[in-house]
């Protein structure tokens, strides 16, 4: 299935691959936003139109944290923990200005701080399903708990990052706008650039609006992935 949605409604129509849900746009009146993380499968169609070589594949893999940034062989976009990905999981060991490549490529770019906001936290949809309220501000992307979002440990079925539209969809019918991976942002400090949402390696607490945390624009990791904005 995939979504075709605006912010008037949501309609499921039956598509020949699953993957095509990562493909997938929700319309919130100002932009459009993509409706789950950038995924593996949809990364890789434009790195092999570009013959791209990410910072992670050149430099001899991407991070994990262990008492401190450890660099882990062989870990990319491609293999986000050391063996071949599949084509649904979230792309990750991506920087910045990767991740906005990406965007512009796709003729869109990362989402400001604003428009994040805007979109995981205020619902839109003119009559969304129970239990999101049309205008109602949530403190979790999730809603009023959250429930739902891929956090620190194995209990909500994901050990690690989950595959992209695999958890329950939150406010304005957006999946993983909080945990799972982290995501880039536009908006910039001195080096560094915003990212939101929180990741699998963390609790609850991230996924909220004073969560948001910058890191160095140059930084690809293994919990940190991306999604766009569109006009």
């Amino acid at each position: 299935m995939t979504l075709v949605a605006t912010h008037n409604c949501v309609q499921a129509q039956a598509v020949s691959s699953l993957s095509e849900a990562s493909f997938a746009r929700v319309d919130l009146g100002d932009f459009k936003i993509d409706a789950t993380e950038v995924s593996i499968g949809r990364f890789a169609q434009y790195a092999n139109r570009k013959n791209l070589i990410t910072a992670a594949e050149r430099e001899g893999g991407g991070f994990e944290y262990v008492l401190g940034w450890q660099r882990r062989a062989g870990w990319t976009w491609r293999a986000p923990f050391g063996k071949q990905g599949t084509a649904l999981e979230p792309a990750v060991h991506l920087n910045w200005a990767e991740a906005q490549a990406f965007c512009l490529d796709a003729e869109g770019r990362l989402p400001t701080k604003a428009q994040w906001q805007q979109a995981a936290y205020t619902e839109r949809r003119t009559s969304p399903p129970a239990p999101f309220v049309k205008g109602k501000t949530y403190p979790y992307p999730t809603g009023d708990t959250p429930e739902g979002a891929n956090v620190e440990g194995s209990a909500d079925g994901w050990p690690r990052h989950a595959p992209v539209g695999h958890t329950r969809a939150g406010v304005n019918g957006l999946y993983d706008m909080g945990a799972n991976v982290w995501e880039w942002l536009a908006d910039a400090q001195e080096g560094a650039r915003l990212t939101a949402g929180g990741s699998w390696w963390y609790g609850s607490s991230m996924m909220k609006v004073d969560g948001m945390q910058y890191k160095p624009s140059e930084l690809y990791v293994v919990y940190v992935g991306f999604r766009c904005v569109y006009q």
